[in-house]
């Protein structure tokens, strides 16, 4: 066979399978559409049950197409200034949890990164991993080294010789199978973005984040950079911490960094057997989310249960930092001050400093829209705990049936304030983070409000005001 024969063939075989693939794509997608329908009644229950219908149809059919639409499904799940809030807050639902691949298969990877046998590179490797998702797995190791040395990171704390490590290594050919994926994906989100209704969702914009992120996500130095600064960020916090990255055993496909022992939020009440205060901790999680907004500037965005431990030291521990949030410094002031006034539900001072943030309500709409926010904060803050879900869905949902566009930044950080909220609450459904942020959170506006260049700024004003009252 010529070689232009051979490519021919290959050419071929690999329209053949993107066909193959558009057609299973086309077909599960219509089969749980017409389900959502049929429960749905065809239109006939209200709105915003008819989107949670649809929702979890589309999130089913995301588990059930792999890896690609797992990660897509993850990415609307943080994307509340695009989507409905039922189908932001279904995707979180997404289960990334897939059939390990034997160490035979994932040795190669981690001997190619370093060149070296991995007997050489751990003191012991369990060939069984901990974890497996569509991207990396991870298993648990030791250190190697000689008795008595230890290795000290950038930030974190120091680790001897045998110490317990955990191992993430990229799956071979995860990266390829998804943008294999995406190439397939590519033409069906044109075709519909063509279509009218769809089109104010800027599919193809999504899907550019989405080749963007797996591109990040498919390179653990990143998380392991990121890792670091927040071990920094925190690293006089007597209650916080994540684990220390082991540079020498990390690379672009390898992520190596301390193995730390504690429990999940949902198994809280185990830690508090063995004297671990987890309510404080739960609670103190709420201001930790507030100075990463309002003084780091940068916040974790992707928290849920896997991603936070309780330590028997009475630590927070945060793990697995893919998703980032960022915060301009001449934004804080008005997330605080957004902050503070949906703590004391001021509706109109919510809406007038979102608009310094980018959600611009028209001045035609704004009466509306307040009367709106603060039906929803009597309705949602007016017993304990508050329900600050409930709020987030509905200011969202309010927003997208007055067209008014969310910023990302914004969005995002409503669906971060959600989480924690999720994540206290998982340790005891009756913590309320809105009281618990209240004491920074005024404590901050009011740090904002006296500063220096903040009251000159005020002077030639209060002067002209004091003026007008003087001469009547």
């Amino acid at each position: 066979m010529t070689m232009a024969s051979h490519s021919d063939s290959f050419s071929r075989a690999h329209r053949i399978r993107r066909a193959r693939r558009r057609r299973q794509i086309v077909r599960v997608i219509t089969k749980r559409w017409w389900r959502a329908a049929a429960r749905a009644r065809f239109g006939f229950v209200p709105l915003g049950r008819r989107r949670e219908i649809f929702a979890q149809q589309l999130r089913e059919a995301f588990e059930e197409l792999g890896p690609a639409f797992i990660k897509l499904g993850q990415l609307i799940s943080i994307r509340p200034d695009m989507f409905p809030p039922q189908y932001v807050f279904e995707m979180e639902n997404l289960r990334d949890a897939v059939t390990p691949v034997p160490l035979e298969v994932m040795r190669p990877v981690i001997e190619g990164d370093f060149g070296r046998p991995l007997e050489e590179l751990f003191a012991s490797f369990d060939p069984e991993p901990i974890g497996s998702a569509s991207i990396a797995q991870v298993y648990r190791a030791t250190l190697r080294g000689e008795p008595g040395e230890t290795y000290t990171p950038p930030t974190g704390a120091a680790l001897p010789t045998g110490a317990e490590l955990a191992v993430k290594v990229i799956r071979p050919g995860s990266e390829a199978t998804i943008t294999a994926d995406i190439a397939v994906i590519t033409p069906l989100v044109n075709a519909l973005n063509r279509i009218p209704a769809l089109q104010r969702f800027n599919l193809p914009q999504l899907l550019s984040e989405f080749s963007e992120s797996l591109a990040s996500e498919c390179d653990l130095r990143i998380e392991g950079r990121v890792s670091d600064r927040f071990a920094f960020d925190f690293r006089d916090d007597p209650y916080v911490m994540t684990p220390s990255i082991v540079w020498p055993l990390s690379s672009k496909n390898v992520l190596t960094m301390q193995y730390v022992e504690g429990w999940t939020l949902g198994h809280a009440r185990e830690a508090e057997a063995v004297g671990v205060d987890a309510r404080f901790l739960a609670t103190y999680g709420a201001n930790v989310f507030m100075k990463q907004v309002m003084v780091l500037g940068r916040f974790h965005a992707d928290l849920h249960q896997s991603n936070l431990l309780i330590t028997p030291d009475n630590h927070i521990c945060y793990l697995d930092f893919g998703i980032m949030g960022t915060i301009a410094d001449d934004q804080k002031e008005a997330i605080a001050q957004v902050l503070a006034a949906t703590v004391y539900a001021d509706a109109k001072r919510a809406i007038d400093y979102s608009a310094e943030l980018g959600l611009v309500v028209t001045h035609d709409k704004q009466p509306e829209v307040i009367d709106q926010v603060a039906d929803l904060m009597g309705r949602t803050f007016s017993h304990m705990p508050r329900d600050v879900r409930g709020f987030a869905m509905g200011f969202l949902s309010i927003m997208n049936e007055q067209r008014v566009s969310v910023p990302r930044g914004f969005g995002l950080l409503i669906k971060a304030l959600v989480v924690v909220e999720g994540c206290a609450q998982m340790v005891y459904s009756d913590i309320d983070i809105v009281d618990a942020a209240k004491e920074f959170t005024t404590e901050l506006v009011l740090t904002h409000m006296l500063r220096p260049a903040r009251l000159y700024a005020r002077i030639p004003r209060a002067i002209d005001a004091a003026m007008a009252e003087l001469i009547g």
